[in-house]
């Protein structure tokens, strides 16, 4: 089973699910970018951050959790 890639209605900005996703992870910054399709989160890494991208919520939701190794959406 591959990975879907969520494609928001014009008007949706996707920020209900990228602000529950910022609740379950604090410290994170995540929104949805119109422009890429693709839903991205600023994620803490000790002093540093990294910035990850992801195809869907759920997958973005793993990349934050592994986002020392995560890689960019195939």
């Amino acid at each position: 089973m591959g990975t879907v890639p969520v494609v928001l209605p014009d008007g949706l900005s996707g920020r209900p699910v990228a602000a529950q996703i910022e609740r379950e992870f604090p410290g994170v910054w995540a929104w949805y970018g119109k422009a890429t399709g693709s839903w991205w989160a600023m994620v803490r890494l000790g002093n540093a951050a990294r910035l990850v991208e992801a195809l869907n919520p759920h997958e973005l939701r793993n990349a934050i959790v592994q986002a020392q190794g995560w890689p960019w959406p195939r």
